[in-house]
């Protein structure tokens, strides 16, 4: 919803502003020239990534527009949801853990957290590495630096939909001068014509640069950073993920370690020492 709105507002602005200084709306509507702006942006993308970074970004693009899941819900299942496996790895061995690990779909406690269950890459992250720490004798030191570089991977490959879409918001003012520089040479083609009709193909040639400016800094370019934004949201979700596991592996009882996870949510998110033990309470009652 936010987003939609803030749209409205850059478009009243610039419209109404257009309009207020005596402009005609109707100037604007040059759909030859949008074409080839927003043709041209298309088939860079297509030129210039990947189909799972084409994919990736579509995904992305999706949940700019939709109402957003509340992160304060996640955070709180996943803490109750560590606490049980590294309360459980803890007082009754690795073994008993497993048949969580190995099938998280099937998995009394997964199901218990539905927030976490619809978010499988990083139930994927939970289950391999705590798999990946039953399977043999790893240091504290080198599983962090472990969790580390799969985390630096995930944002990097997560962060690329985003760069290559600010990427094209960068060139679309000179896919704006590509169109407008058309418009030119067709205005040439009717010098011979009356002045009036002139005019009309200079204005649209202009639209052209109005046209890719408008996208690059109103469009294209406040989504790419959303879409990064939401990026690092859910990259600091693994971080949290991560802050337990590494307590966990240096020994501390589930309560310690959950709460290390509890140390990395964002300030607006982050429940107290208190409330995070009282959630952890009133489930195991």
């Amino acid at each position: 919803m936010q987003k939609f709105i803030g749209l409205i507002i850059v478009l009243g602005a610039v419209v109404g502003g257009f309009v207020f200084a005596g402009g005609n709306v109707a100037a604007l509507w040059q759909p030859a020239e949008m074409i080839i702006i927003f043709g041209a942006a298309i088939g860079a993308l297509v030129v210039g990534n990947s189909p799972y970074v084409l994919k990736e970004m579509i995904s992305q693009l999706k949940y700019q527009f939709k109402t957003a899941k509340k992160q304060d819900v996640l955070y709180q299942e996943l803490l109750l949801l560590m606490y049980a496996l590294l309360d459980l790895a803890r007082t009754r061995g690795l073994k008993d853990l497993d048949e969580h690990v190995e099938n998280p779909e099937t998995s009394s406690i997964f199901l218990a957290y539905p927030s976490v269950s619809e978010f499988p890459q990083l139930v994927t992250f939970i289950c391999d590495n705590l798999r990946l720490f039953s399977m043999g004798k790893i240091s504290s030191h080198d599983y962090d630096a472990m969790l580390e570089q799969e985390i630096a991977t995930i944002e990097d490959e997560k962060l690329k939909p985003s760069h290559s879409l600010a990427s094209v918001a960068e060139a679309m003012p000179g896919f704006g001068i590509l169109a407008a520089v058309g418009g030119i040479i067709i205005t040439m083609q009717h010098l011979d014509g009356p002045l009036s009709g002139i005019g009309m193909h200079v204005a649209a040639a202009l639209v052209g640069t109005f046209i890719g400016i408008f996208g690059c800094y109103c469009l294209m370019g406040p989504i790419a950073s959303s879409m990064e934004q939401y990026v690092k949201k859910n990259v600091a979700v693994f971080e949290c993920v991560r802050a337990m596991l590494v307590a966990h592996a240096k020994g501390h009882v589930a309560i310690v370690a959950t709460d290390a996870g509890r140390k990395l949510i964002r300030e607006e998110l982050k429940p107290s020492f208190n409330m995070m033990e009282e959630w952890i309470n009133n489930r195991a009652a």
